[in-house]
């Protein structure tokens, strides 16, 4: 039996070959798989906001792929790997190493020249890592806990809200959501700020 999903507004589809990743063969609807990333995502979320990490650390390839790695290697061999197919969003599979480099420098200047607040480096850094789409899933969840990462670990301030609520549903959280990733999309960050807190 085959792994069998619907994807909703701006879920990646995966590939019958990136499908092939699947390390749990029990798995057969959407509903099994987000159980278990879920489980996976909890224990990742409680490494990274459990430890000591400095700006060195965060702004870099290595933890960008750990932390995909934690947050998925239970369920997907490739967890951790950059993408090898193109998809209907983010960049060119090509350009992913290149793109993620001048956001982690961006990121550093931001931060090291306080370019933004603290709540907007985090946030556009988290805007950019999804709009690069690094990995073949995962890539929102991978970014919200990236823009977390940045503002407990670099600033001590407390981690974003996100609505409160699972985004991989349809809703009106979602909807907002995605609202605010299209005005980001124009430049306008304002809406995805306040939805991080709301």
């Amino acid at each position: 039996m085959g792994l069998d999903l619907e994807y909703i507004d701006r879920q990646t589809p995966l590939h019958e070959e990136e499908k092939d990743g699947l390390l749990i063969p029990s798995i057969a609807t959407r509903g099994e798989l987000d159980e278990f990333e879920q489980q996976n995502i909890e224990q990742a979320i409680q490494w990274a906001l459990g430890r000591s990490l400095k700006l060195k650390v965060i702004f870099t390839e290595e933890f960008i792929r750990t932390v995909h790695k934690r947050m998925y290697a239970d369920v997907w061999a490739w967890a951790g790997e950059f993408r090898k197919t193109n998809k209907s969003i983010g960049i060119d599979k090509w350009q992913i190493p290149t793109e993620l480099k001048y956001l982690l420098d961006d990121a550093r200047y931001w931060h090291e020249n306080n370019i933004y607040s603290p709540e907007e480096i985090a946030v556009r850094f988290k805007y950019r890592i999804v709009s690069i789409h690094c990995f073949q899933n995962g890539n929102g969840r991978h970014s919200r806990l990236m823009a977390d990462i940045i503002i407990e670990k670099m600033y001590r301030q407390p981690v974003f809200s996100w609505g409160a609520a699972n985004l991989s549903g349809e809703g009106d959280t979602r909807s907002a959501y995605l609202k605010a990733i299209k005005a980001a999309d124009k430049g306008d960050y304002s809406l995805l700020l306040a939805f991080a807190r709301s």
